[in-house]
């Protein structure tokens, strides 16, 4: 009786490495790239915070919003945050438009996030 062996040879190991290395090197790039975007996300989902909490001061104001543009600061997150917000007229005179803008520096040469929502005359 003849036995053989099975088993892979020095080859079939050598081709299975190069392939989980090459796999390995993506993952590490691609780990390595989402960590390197941590901060951005942290200070957009920040920005986004601080929108969000602009618009529903905006929303509580009694009464129809008057046209016109308000700038403010907020801290949050030990970060002072610059926020714009823009009562715009629409087609429709019973409807107005309220834009929050927020950015990291005053003069708002990049803005960080960006709402918008619309408000009805109730009269």
């Amino acid at each position: 009786m003849k036995t053989t062996n099975k088993g892979m040879t020095l080859l079939e190991v050598i081709v299975a490495l190069a392939v989980f290395s090459i796999a390995a090197v993506a993952i590490v790039k691609s780990l390595g790239d989402q960590i390197a975007n941590l901060p951005i996300l942290e200070q957009r989902t920040l920005a986004q915070w601080v929108a969000s909490n602009q618009m529903v001061d905006a929303r509580l104001i009694e009464g129809f919003p008057e046209l016109g543009r308000k700038d403010g600061t907020e801290e949050l997150a030990g970060q002072e945050w610059y926020w714009r917000r823009e009562v715009i007229k629409t087609v429709d005179d019973n409807f107005r438009m309220i834009r929050i803008t927020v950015s990291e520096d005053e003069r708002f040469n990049r803005v960080a996030a960006q709402v918008s929502s619309y408000v009805h005359n109730r009269q």
